[in-house]
């Protein structure tokens, strides 16, 4: 058109803005803003936030701030444009400050933000500006109420996410795939699975995600049964699966040991739907073979894949090797993944557990001794409670909390009527070269049990104690936690590295395989 010695217009110039956009060419955006420029149109105000939009998407920050700041109109379409722009540079302070001094706000204004915080992990800071913006009584659109929820659910603030719900209920807002799918989410990571439910039978259309989604949340729930189930019922309904469903669907088979179904459903993958196994898939199977004891198959198959095996499924076999008690090839694969990543605490603490169990503690000081060469710190044990409203943080060992004295005095009850339950402490997870009696007293000092105290102390019953671990929960407490749940008549749900424990009247959800 320009060889052509056709005249441009803002219209044309605002469209092939968008494509240099799209397809993020900063350098060609540059010259349709020489050609603005040379055409006498280029204070337009649409043009000028179509040119800031571009500059900011191809990361030009400061030809951004030069058109923003040398405008003479602004509008809210300007300013929404460059908050977006900060943000997407890791900018987010700059975003907040001009967020701050605009002097009216929209709620894409806010979305922007909101969104950004959630994006950048600043989950704290997104609900903090969620409440201000109930506060000035804005409405917010699904994208608000997406990214919100999911700030709830790192947080693991269930009260404040289940509030947002709720609120949508009340609203009568339409609750579209994207934010069904969202709620679910949520729900399953707080073990609230009738809430899940209810979200999934309300929703009127449901897309892949939200199956996947309900399958993946029964199977770390332990309704590995009803997760299966879900699947059989998506196909019926001609909702066709995508690699994340098979993800789901081998976590729930490995969640309960099923080999023979998990096979089939992998070779079903690529027969059956024309879905080629990714590392991640064969990562499942190793783990579910390896869960089972079937440990040479699953070496075997990590060195037949068509793909190199990463860390990730090296290490499902390690920690199979611990469970299972096979030193020899824990060893070997532990010494192998040391290698790999000599930064990860994980696999040096495994390692070290495998020497320990075997009394070779001359091995575990050398473990040790490598993680602190690498400056490799064992990542400690932290347990997450919600009590009305408030997320509290124990660390294992733990008495900085200001009911610090009213926990210990519940973890001396808890000590007495576990003895009573006949809690036999099992001190093979304390991997330390020290007597009986101490290694007892660090047993009872672990996070999860600190958290269960403190949740005994603070939440009435029938009101579950939801916990959230950061690591996996060990045989000592697992044992701890059902026994606890029949002594005092409580359900405690715990959410550990991998899966949800439900303790209920000394038993668990997972039917002690974990």
């Amino acid at each position: 058109m320009v060889v052509d010695g056709v005249l441009v217009d803002e219209v044309v110039l605002i469209t092939v803005l968008s494509a240099c956009t799209h397809l993020v060419v900063g350098m060609t955006g540059q010259l349709i803003h020489a050609l603005a420029i040379k055409a006498g149109i280029e204070l337009y105000i649409n043009l000028q936030n179509a040119l800031i939009h571009m500059y900011s998407i191809c990361g030009e920050l400061v030809a951004a701030e030069k058109l923003f700041s040398s405008a003479c109109t602004l509008d809210l379409i300007s300013w929404n444009s460059m908050i977006s722009g900060y943000l997407r540079c890791g900018e987010v302070e700059k975003a907040r400050s001009l967020f701050d001094s605009m002097p009216q706000r929209d709620t894409v204004s806010w979305s922007v933000l909101i969104s950004g915080y959630a994006q950048r992990d600043r989950f704290a800071d997104a609900l903090a500006l969620f409440q201000n913006m109930q506060l000035e009584g804005i409405q917010p659109d699904e994208t608000i109420l997406v990214s919100v929820i999911s700030a709830c659910t790192h947080l693991s603030a269930l009260d404040q996410g289940a509030w947002i719900h709720a609120y949508i209920r009340k609203k009568q807002m339409k609750v579209n795939v994207i934010l069904g799918t969202t709620l679910i989410d949520m729900y399953m990571k707080f073990g609230s699975v009738p809430n899940a439910m209810e979200v999934f039978r309300a929703m009127e259309e449901k897309g892949v995600s939200t199956w996947n989604a309900l399958i993946l949340g029964l199977a770390m729930n332990g309704f590995v049964k009803e997760s299966l189930a879900t699947f059989s019922e998506m196909k019926e309904c001609s909702i066709v699966p995508n690699e994340i469903t098979f993800l789901a669907v081998l976590g729930a088979c490995r969640h309960m040991g099923l080999v023979e179904e998990g096979r089939r459903h992998f070779d079903a993958m690529s027969r059956k739907h024309g879905i080629e196994p990714t590392i991640k898939h064969y990562g499942c199977m190793v783990d579910l073979l390896g869960r089972a004891g079937k440990l040479t198959e699953a070496e075997e198959l990590i060195a037949n894949m068509p793909v190199p095996p990463d860390v990730s499924t090296w290490g499902a076999l390690l920690g199979a090797c611990k469970k299972h008690g096979d030193n020899v090839m824990g060893e070997r694969v532990g010494r192998k993944l040391v290698d790999l990543q000599p930064e990860h605490d994980g696999f040096h603490v495994l390692l070290s557990n495998i020497y320990a169990s075997k009394g070779s503690w001359d091995n575990v000081h050398e473990i040790r001794g490598m993680m602190r060469q690498h400056g490799v710190i064992k990542t400690p044990g932290c347990s997450m409670i919600e009590v009305k409203g408030t997320i509290h943080e124990f660390l294992a060992g733990d008495k900085t909390h200001p009911q610090s004295e009213d926990i210990e005095k519940m973890l001396d009850d808890m000590a007495k009527k576990l003895k009573m339950e006949g809690y036999a402490p099992d001190t093979r997870e304390v991997l330390l070269d020290i007597d009986e009696e101490d290694k007892e007293t660090t047993l009872f000092r672990h996070s999860e049990k600190i958290a269960i105290a403190f949740g005994l102390l603070t939440i009435d019953a029938p009101t579950p104690i939801r916990i959230m671990k950061n690591l996996r929960i060990c045989n000592d407490c697992h044992m701890a936690a059902k026994l606890i749940s029949r002594a005092y008549d409580r359900e405690i749900v715990v959410r550990d590295r991998h899966r949800f424990h439900h303790f209920k009247q000394g038993s668990c959800s997972c039917l002690d395989y974990w």
